[in-house]
């Protein structure tokens, strides 16, 4: 059962208009189906197109930001629940802990480093819960080749790409929730190669 999604995502403004509308409808994808957001509580970028739309269509989103952040008055202010963190750290915990599923809309730095470390979490049986991966017009396929040769180069294992889940739009989200392999503690002794 999908509750609430942690978003990673981009909070920057100067990036193409089709990775805003696809997080926006994203968000729309998540009230219409109860879903809770639970992302990083910016007030721009993707982070806040996604928060706006599940908000306009009466869902709920759940912030969770570092003090100094705030004191930048880089938080949405308009959430239904803020958290207030003193790390990132802290922060990507407690987005992992709230969620159901994590997805990573295109991002930069900051978004790779939570889909990556979700996925490491992921492979070490720490976070047993669908990961979706959403490849806006192939944002992602650079990442995903690198992910392969990863694995063909025997950093991972080939089970390891059961690990997450790429779809190319939002409209998939529902049904790669459902897709998801399952996902068990017992995959730790895979994590060693």
């Amino acid at each position: 059962m999908i509750n609430t999604v942690a978003v990673y995502c981009a909070s920057s403004t100067k990036i193409k208009s089709c990775y805003f509308k696809a997080a926006e409808r994203l968000g729309e994808i998540f009230a219409m189906n109860h879903i809770r957001c639970c992302n990083g509580a910016g007030n721009m970028g993707l982070m806040a197109a996604v928060s706006n739309a599940v908000l306009a269509n009466g869902g709920k989103v759940t912030g969770v930001i570092p003090r100094f952040m705030c004191e930048q008055g880089w938080q949405h202010k308009g959430l239904t629940d803020l958290e207030i963190v003193d790390t990132m750290h802290e922060r990507k915990l407690r987005m992992m802990q709230l969620s159901d599923a994590a997805v990573a809309l295109p991002g930069g730095c900051g978004t790779l480093e939570e889909l990556f470390e979700v996925i490491t979490w992921k492979q070490l049986g720490l976070y047993l819960k669908p990961i979706v991966i959403v490849n806006v017009e192939n944002f992602y396929t650079p990442l995903l080749n690198y992910l392969e040769q990863l694995i063909d180069g025997q950093f991972m294992r080939p089970i390891h790409r059961d690990i997450w889940t790429v779809i190319d739009s939002p409209e998939d989200i529902m049904q790669a929730f459902k897709d998801a392999k399952p996902w068990d503690a017992g995959v730790r002794k895979n994590a060693a190669i």
